[in-house]
């Protein structure tokens, strides 16, 4: 086995706030409240910086290190559906596919959740159905996200969820699978 360090600090507390926030947002505070306003501009924000660091940030933070691949999400789904295991360092293709649409769906919460705010918008039902259909979205996503990781840490013999909480993973040697 050897240890790898893949998420920097960075894309671990941008990770675990996200997880904070809008577990906060979508099952705790009150959509009335403005703490609820407050947490979606510090989900907005931390989706920008996340944006932000997928160019700027380490190796494997940055969106050129998992570009979104149907075939490689295909050659994963086969992988999987055969048991061949194939370790990847970093995001996984499906993972990578999760990944841009929740930046995606955030970014579209967010931006509908303002215009719910501004008087242009007062009262006007469709920023707010697009709010609504888009955290259902999300956390249908996010539901998927967990079974999946936990289904690839069982399938692959690595522990992703330590892996986010240390930034470092341990994966099998090349000779070993």
């Amino acid at each position: 086995m050897q240890n790898i360090k893949v998420w920097d600090p960075a894309v671990r507390l941008f990770h675990w706030s996200l997880v904070i926030a809008f577990t906060a947002n979508a099952l705790i505070l009150d959509d009335d409240s403005k703490l609820h306003q407050y947490v979606g501009y510090v989900v907005v924000g931390l989706v920008a910086f996340r944006v932000l660091w997928g160019f700027v940030g380490s190796r494997y933070a940055r969106f050129n290190s998992f570009p979104p691949s149907v075939a490689g999400a295909t050659e994963q789904l086969s992988d999987m559906a055969t048991g061949r295991t194939k370790i990847h360092v970093g995001h996984t293709p499906l993972g990578a596919l999760m990944i841009y649409n929740l930046l995606a769906t955030l970014a579209i919460i967010g931006a509908s959740g303002y215009l719910m705010t501004t008087d242009m918008f007062w009262g006007v039902e469709w920023p707010e159905e697009i709010h609504q259909l888009s955290v259902a979205w999300a956390e249908f996503s996010v539901v998927l996200h967990i079974a999946a990781v936990l289904f690839e840490t069982r399938r692959t013999k690595v522990n992703l969820p330590r892996a986010m909480m240390t930034g470092v993973k341990t994966v099998p040697d090349a000779k070993g699978g």
